[in-house]
């Protein structure tokens, strides 16, 4: 498991770095965002996100197969909500952290200069998923200019960028987590 701090937190909106729409400035840290295809076992994923949905369902690959083919990345995410109640994983809950840091690696494998570059960018600010509602993945902005929220996909890219930044990882060794059953079309990853 990664370690992440699951608990709630404040961030003032002007000292982080914050991205919600994927053509803003800072877009290419959402997985929502195209541009950043990703490659597992000769098999291409256009987006993170599609890679992370088509992980919920380890044991059917023609679901993940579906998700895949999306063309878009919210519409990979819609494809997956109508077989999520009967065919996700079971350990989901448990996993799910796990794979969205093992998705960000796969998309730093991938696009190690056009995505490294960007986390690199960001310097030592901390990353805040901007969201309508979101408070675990992302924060939700209150009134007085706060973030709220777990911020979990911010946390975790914070982690990617600062191990790459202090050369924890390279290119050829990205310190991929083993997570039993993770397969795709029927192959383990």
């Amino acid at each position: 498991m990664v370690y992440i701090n699951f608990e709630c937190m404040s961030y003032e909106k002007n000292s982080c770095v914050s991205f919600r729409k994927t053509k803003e400035s800072f877009g290419g840290l959402s997985n929502m965002c195209s541009g950043y295809s990703i490659r597992v076992g000769g098999n291409e994923f256009l987006t993170s996100e599609a890679l992370y949905q088509a992980c919920r369902f380890n044991k059917n690959g023609e679901i993940q197969r579906l998700i895949q083919r999306e063309r878009s990345p919210m519409s990979a995410k819609m494809k997956s909500k109508k077989y999520r109640s009967e065919f996700t994983r079971l350990d989901w809950d448990e996993v799910r952290v796990d794979i969205m840091d093992w998705c960000l690696r796969m998309k730093l494998k991938c696009n190690w200069e056009k995505f490294g570059g960007l986390l690199l960018s960001l310097g030592d600010k901390e990353i805040i998923e901007d969201s309508h509602k979101d408070r675990f993945w992302g924060c939700v902005l209150n009134d007085e200019g706060v973030f709220e929220g777990k911020n979990i996909l911010g946390k975790l890219l914070v982690n990617l960028r600062d191990e790459l930044k202090n050369g924890i990882i390279s290119k050829d060794d990205l310190k991929f987590k083993n997570i039993e059953g993770l397969k795709f079309f029927g192959e383990v990853a």
